[in-house]
């Protein structure tokens, strides 16, 4: 029920964009027919209660030894925050690369080793930029005990790469729930919907 509440307030706020006849283009190259922007939610009180407690919610139910949480830069640094502030707990956030001056760190705040964290993200495709902050802070000497995100699009690809630090990943809500709360809500077509899980099954090729 909680992954179909999400799904919907971020159909509320249209941070979910179909462009099916005019594909958006990913950093990685890679085309796509949707495109989910969990940064809007930020701007709106009620959901960004909703999506923290709901964050609160998981950890607790799934981690209850956490005792550290840590956000990725940039998308995941307001929401692991909120979520740490939530729970009374310390807070980094992991760059996608070190700063080229100061201290040159990659992995801001303090890592305390005796913690066991759970990282927060905002969305996860193929898993890569999560992996690596988790890898970054393993590498640390840090003990991680999965990752969160608010969104996932259900790539196999991204269940293999977590698969490779050892960790847990669950979203709040994925692909699946949310084209299925978004044809209820005639927010897209049937045929949209399949354009959208066509291009789930192969998206590193898909509109080449």
């Amino acid at each position: 029920m909680e992954s179909t509440k999400i799904a919907e307030y971020l159909l509320k706020i249209k941070a979910v964009r179909i462009q099916a006849q005019d594909p958006f283009t990913w950093s990685s190259g890679w085309k796509s027919p949707i495109y989910c922007d969990n940064r809007l939610a930020l701007s709106y009180p009620e959901i960004r209660k909703a999506v923290t407690q709901a964050f609160v919610a998981q950890i607790s139910s799934m981690y209850p030894a956490a005792s550290a949480i840590a956000g990725v830069a940039t998308g995941a640094i307001a929401w692991g925050v909120m979520v740490a502030e939530a729970m009374d707990l310390p807070f980094v956030y992991i760059r996608a690369k070190a700063k080229g001056h100061g201290l040159q760190n990659m992995i801001e705040g303090r890592l305390e080793k005796d913690k066991q964290y759970v990282v927060i993200e905002d969305l996860v495709s193929s898993g890569k930029s999560s992996v690596a902050a988790v890898k970054a802070m393993q590498e640390q000497g840090a003990s991680i005990l999965g990752t969160m995100s608010i969104f996932s699009y259900g790539f196999p690809q991204a269940e293999a790469t977590f698969a490779t630090t050892h960790t847990g990943y669950t979203p709040l809500t994925n692909l699946q729930t949310l084209l299925q709360k978004a044809t209820e809500i005639d927010y897209l077509a049937a045929h949209e919907q399949q354009t959208i899980f066509d291009w789930q099954k192969d998206p590193e090729n898909w509109g080449r």
